[in-house]
């Protein structure tokens, strides 16, 4: 992990796609490690779900549940695998995933690619859930003709296997996804989703856009909290496109990274302010230290996942900014990190 630094030069001569297959193979050849122990300090409790660390892991990096394992050894307090959707698809052409490196920032238009829910089931079925927390993220098929009915199928199979579910209704990269998010076509996607959970089934959490107008954030709190949302994650990628120094910035797609920072933060800010804290909220996008970290946390949220700060920062990125998040509530005066949510 101290190494990458150095490595990262040669990682970036591979394609973006490329360096992250090879990624995965190379966390599938290492020795297994349990997860490592944090500050009593860090634990946190969201939908009755207990975290040892509130850092985790965002959905995209293990689309098809192949290292949530080493992830979690790598210090990540959660990870959350997919998007998988009902079948098998293979996304968008190629190339569909871009490394601003002038602007610390990716863009993708992946296309929920990923080998399908049976695929992920079996690796998932054999997990030892003692290890901790993983949660399987959600989608539906580019060409299915009932996107409801593959979210209520999601839900079905993986709900015997996952932590938590979470509901992706905000990908760019799906044609129409997002319209998901409209309050009629809420109401019905999350009534399907709590028949199919059923009343013993796993947390069900919904991933929203950052890109949403006024008033929108109330109406998805309140769809939300009428259907048992057990928490928002906020936020996915953006098809908005601040100053950008990189020449790829104009390639369509969802960005993320650092320049999403504001725009998530905003976010986050106005879903807190519209449920008041009714509703656990995890913040994702442009966390890159200890100190994103810390803002979102002051901000609203529980819980923080991150994803594209690693092609950036390293693999001990979820350790670092564990540390640090450890040493902010020790200096803060505060008892455990649940207590600085929402106070700043």
């Amino acid at each position: 992990m101290a190494l990458y630094p150095l490595l990262r030069p040669l990682v970036f001569r591979l394609d973006p796609e490329a360096a992250h297959r090879a990624s995965i193979a190379g966390l599938k050849a290492l020795p297994k490690r349990r997860p490592p122990t944090f500050p009593a300090s860090l634990t946190t409790s969201v939908a009755g779900l207990g975290f040892p660390s509130p850092v985790g892991l965002a959905a995209g990096f293990d689309k098809d549940a192949e290292v949530f394992a080493p992830m979690l050894g790598l210090g990540f307090g959660f990870v959350e695998i997919g998007s998988i959707t009902p079948l098998p698809q293979s996304g968008n052409p190629r190339p569909r995933l871009f490394r601003l490196t002038e602007d610390r920032a990716i863009i993708n238009r992946m296309g929920f690619n990923n080998r399908g829910q049976a695929d992920a089931l079996r690796r998932l079925a054999a997990r030892d859930r003692s290890q901790g927390v993983v949660g399987v993220n959600i989608g539906a098929n580019k060409d299915s003709s009932d996107r409801i009915a593959d979210y209520a199928a999601g839900v079905r199979a993986m709900a015997p296997v996952a932590d938590y579910l979470a509901i992706n209704i905000s990908s760019p990269n799906t044609p129409g996804l997002r319209q998901l998010q409209d309050e009629g076509a809420l109401k019905a996607l999350l009534s399907a989703v709590a028949e199919a959970r059923g009343p013993d089934g796993p947390p069900v959490f919904l991933k929203l856009a950052p890109d949403l107008g006024e008033g929108e954030p109330d109406q998805i709190v309140r769809v939300a909290l009428a259907h048992g949302i057990d928490a928002l994650i906020i936020a996915n990628t953006s098809l908005s496109r601040p100053a950008l120094k990189s020449p790829l910035g104009g390639e369509a797609g969802g960005l993320s990274g650092r320049p999403l920072r504001p725009l998530a933060l905003d976010a986050l800010r106005r879903f807190r302010e519209a449920s008041g804290g009714g509703i656990p909220l995890i913040a994702a996008g442009g966390i890159e230290n200890a100190d994103d970290a810390w803002a979102r946390i002051r901000a609203g949220a529980s819980l923080i996942q991150l994803y594209s700060a690693l092609v950036y920062r390293g693999p001990g990125l979820a350790r670092r900014i564990a540390e640090g998040l450890a040493r902010r509530v020790r200096e803060a005066g505060f008892a455990s990190i649940a207590e600085a949510v929402g106070t700043g």
